[in-house]
């Protein structure tokens, strides 16, 4: 099943919208869903199974919301993603738009490269593969 992206967006907002309680204006493209619209880890669970159900895709956790790799050694020193750390965000996520946080690849900022955007760009990807 082939779906263009505005339809997936939609999809994409109403299931945030449900999951989260939160209102259609304030799910935009650029919303990052922990800082802006309030999502907690048990969030992410629901959010990943009504994807799933939604689209019918599979979702492997690591694939959507990379929790190991701020707490690798093997990227992270100083507090910050190290190039090597960059790369591996890049090629097991290709859907993030990391934007400014290259030059400034802070770990405490890493949730901040899940946005809505980033979402619907990941169920793209998975409905058109």
């Amino acid at each position: 099943m082939s779906m263009d992206r505005n339809e997936i967006a939609e999809k994409v907002q109403e299931i945030l919208v449900d999951a989260l309680g939160v209102d259609d204006d304030e799910v935009t493209e650029s919303a990052t869903l922990m800082g802006d619209l309030g999502a907690e880890s048990i969030d992410f669970l629901e959010i990943v199974f009504h994807l799933e159900k939604a689209f019918d895709i599979k979702v492997p956790r690591e694939e959507l919301f990379p929790a190991e790799l701020a707490s690798n050694e093997a990227y992270v020193s100083g507090g910050k993603l190290t190039a090597a750390g960059i790369d591996k965000l890049k090629t097991s996520m290709p859907h993030l738009v990391l934007g400014d946080f290259e030059s400034n690849p802070d770990v405490n900022k890493i949730s901040d490269l899940f946005t809505v955007g980033s979402v619907i760009n990941f169920v793209a990807g998975k409905v058109n593969a």
